[in-house]
Order: structure tokens, then sequence, then C-alpha cells
């Protein structure tokens, strides 16, 4: 509608030079209205007012998803250790079952006691917390072992000598270095 309104009014201005110099007492034609002021201004508060009204519903939809990932997060941390306890509860299980017998033959328990460190393996395994044991001559990874002491042995400097305490990561990440000691 625009569009028509400009190309009249090029076409008027061609056209009044023309006129005028063809008939120059003729009283000049009044150029068609656009729109009002009034009309103008109703244009404009409707777009300002929807304008507002899809502010309000992006801040809100802002505003929900944020509350959404607070949630997330919080549930995230109260039930992250979910899975691993439900892997150890089966080993519970099994120590409390083996205090309960009266007289336990040594054998027995040996067997018990494997099974059940059989069954903690298996719940370490699913949740990803791998065993830290380094062989010896193995060299010292500081981001992985912490040595203890410093020995003289007939193996290259830094490389391990013997391992006191196995460490641990869960996936990629440090929960505890092995304990070891290191060649001179």
């Amino acid at each position: 509608m625009q569009d028509q309104e400009k190309t009249q009014e090029q076409v008027e201005q061609v056209v009044q030079p023309e006129q005028t110099a063809s008939a120059e007492s003729a009283p000049p034609q009044p150029a068609p209205a656009g729109p009002s002021v009034e009309e103008k201004l109703a244009a404009a508060e409707a777009k300002a007012n929807e304008l507002q009204d899809a502010f309000l519903r992006a801040k809100a939809d802002t505003e929900n998803i944020r509350r959404r990932a607070q949630e997330d997060i919080a549930k995230a941390h109260k039930f992250a250790i979910e899975n691993f306890a439900e892997a150890l509860v089966p080993v519970k299980d099994s120590l409390e079952m083996a205090l309960k017998l009266e007289t336990p033959a040594v054998e027995s328990l040996k067997e018990g006691v494997e099974m059940t460190l059989k069954q903690l393996t298996a719940a370490f395994e699913r949740n990803r917390l791998m065993e830290i044991n380094p062989m010896p001559g193995e060299k010292l990874d500081p981001m992985k072992h912490q040595a203890i002491s410093m020995v003289p042995a007939e193996q290259e400097a830094n490389t391990i000598v013997s391992v006191l305490q196995k460490g641990y990561m869960i996936a990629d990440r440090l929960l505890r270095p092995a304990l070891v000691t290191v060649a001179q």
C-alpha cells in the first residue's frame, strides 16, 4: 500500500510540472491523503503492545528455563551417588550374612570374602571407579602416583620400586593417588 502511494506521488510530481506549463491558472490538485496521525498512532501503539507482549513472554520463558536448570542440578547433586549405592547394597548384604554364621570354617569364610570382593570389584567397574596399581619399573606419574620415599635400586631413576597402597580414579578424575616408593 505504501509502494502504491509513493508511485502515485512520483507520478503527480512528474505530471504537475507539465500541468503548470500548460495551464498556469488551474487550481492545484490536493495530494491524496495518507493515513492520518491518529491511524499512525494507533498502529504504533499496537506494535508497541505486541513487542511488549513478546518481550514479557521471552522473559518468562527464560526464567522458567533457568528455574528448571537449577532444579535439575539440585537433583543431580542429590542423586549422583544413587547408582553406586545400588551396586554396594549386595556387598553389604553378603558381609552381614557372613557375620550371621555361628562357627564359620576358615575355608568357607575365605570363599565368602572372595565372592564379596568380586561383588565390590564389579560395583567399582560399573561405576567407573578404576584401580591404580602400577607395576615395578613403571615411570613415576605425579598425576596418578605419590612418592613416599626414594630408595636405592638397580633400576632407572624415578621409576616405581614398590606399591604401598593402591590408588583409585573415578572416570578420568583422581580420587586417591597410589602411594609408591621410587628409585633414586
